[in-house]
């Protein structure tokens, strides 16, 4: 796997982590009701509406990398999105890091690393 393809996997996977962040700040100041009115307006407001577009730009580039990189390589690496949840969430909306999901962090990485190492 050239660099190239490593770019736009992480590239990919920041625009994930990215349009996750910008649904969990926009659902906290929101209330979800499963009705179709209360389902428009969720998502025509700013936070919900921008995490989507971020949401489709991944998408297309997620196409994008899987005309070029095996899909049992890139879907693997893609998992670093988790990882970045994790600490993201923690820093950006101060939930809690217990020591059981920096393992399950620890873990993804070993995991991940190994799959790189099998790319390269």
């Amino acid at each position: 796997m050239n660099a190239s393809s490593w770019l736009w996997i992480g590239l990919n996977t920041v625009l994930l982590v990215t349009g996750q962040f910008l649904w969990k700040y926009g659902m906290m100041h929101r209330s979800f009701e499963p009705d179709v009115l209360s389902i428009i307006k969720l998502l025509l407001s700013p936070w919900i509406l921008l995490g989507l577009i971020i949401y489709g730009a991944a998408t297309v580039v997620w196409l994008f990398i899987l005309s070029r990189v095996p899909l049992s390589i890139a879907y693997p690496l893609q998992s670093t999105a988790y990882v970045l949840a994790v600490v993201g969430a923690y820093v950006l909306f101060g939930e809690p890091l217990s020591w059981v999901k920096i393992a399950g962090v620890i873990l993804i990485m070993l995991g991940v690393s190994l799959i790189g190492v099998s790319a390269a």
